[in-house]
């Protein structure tokens, strides 16, 4: 995968940086796995906006990903590599043994007219799908399940992946992405290989133009507002933030303070915590 840069032509051009898709099949999505997806812009079902600066943006079609493995038991041939507005690694087109078609997450350095298996125990092979308990130790896995037959659930972005590190009794015990190992039930399944697009975190949008075509929406800085409408707002020119500790719009503290659930029940099932300052990279 290569980065691909433009001429410096205008000012939008100068530090646009994109992933070179040329890999990519030139087709449009299948419409039978394709569904009509209404934008709720940060609104819950009740109307009231939840996540903040969120709306508009281009209009997308949901594709539907296979994560589990319904197609269990079949061999299945990679017929298009196609790019998935809602998610960052690519998706693949596989189509069955019986005729079947189903979008699912493409692994780095797959190409169209591999094939793919999925089964209790299959060869190690990017693409491949298999129960944790008959991968070996070491080998680099994505779309991981959390409980057997929920479906995958971790490592699915763009590059990621996490690492088979021991099979002990019925867990499996994994490194992942961000450095935190964590035990799995080994029943249940997982795809080998990283996920496509690794090169994901090196892109630039350029111009502010692109991330509104993402339904991303100005971000004001709390420092430039009123005091009425931020803990930092007020003050004549360049003011420090004025508060002990940082806080968000509504006066929470939000710089260390750690969020996660004492009583959440997967708590048990991490061995050691991520190292701090590590935020989900894989280093």
């Amino acid at each position: 995968m290569a980065i691909k840069t433009a001429k410096p032509t205008t000012p939008g051009r100068r530090h646009y940086q994109v992933v070179d898709y040329s890999i990519l099949s030139n087709v449009k999505p299948l419409k039978s796995l394709t569904r009509p997806q209404h934008n709720r812009a940060g609104r819950n079902a009740f109307g009231r906006i939840t996540m903040r600066h969120r709306g508009g943006g281009e209009r997308q079609l949901y594709r539907l990903v296979e994560f589990g493995q319904t197609h269990m038991g079949q061999t299945g041939r990679i017929e298009t590599l196609e790019y998935d507005p809602n998610r960052t690694s690519f998706i693949c087109r596989v189509v069955f043994q019986n005729g079947s078609r189903a979008y699912m997450l493409a692994p780095q350095g797959i190409k169209t007219g591999d094939t793919i298996e999925i089964n209790e125990k299959v060869a190690i092979k990017p693409g491949n799908r298999m129960k944790l308990m008959h991968i070996p130790v070491g080998t680099e896995i994505h779309n991981i399940e959390v409980m057997p037959g929920q479906r995958g659930k971790l490592a699915r972005s763009a590059g990621s992946y996490a690492i088979l590190m021991a099979n002990e009794g019925k867990y499996t015990h994994l490194k992942m992405p961000s450095g935190e190992i964590r035990k799995v039930f080994n029943q249940g399944f997982a795809s080998i290989g990283q996920t496509s697009n690794n090169e994901h975190r090196a892109v630039k949008m350029g111009k502010a133009g692109r991330v509104r075509h993402k339904g991303v929406r100005p971000t004001v800085r709390g420092k430039v507002m009123n005091p009425r409408d931020h803990p930092y707002g007020g003050g004549e020119g360049k003011t420090t933030r004025g508060t002990k500790r940082p806080k968000d719009k509504w006066g929470n503290i939000t710089g260390g303070h750690k969020t996660r659930n004492k009583k959440k029940w997967s708590r048990s099932f991490i061995i050691s915590r991520r190292p701090p300052g590590t935020h989900g990279t894989k280093k």
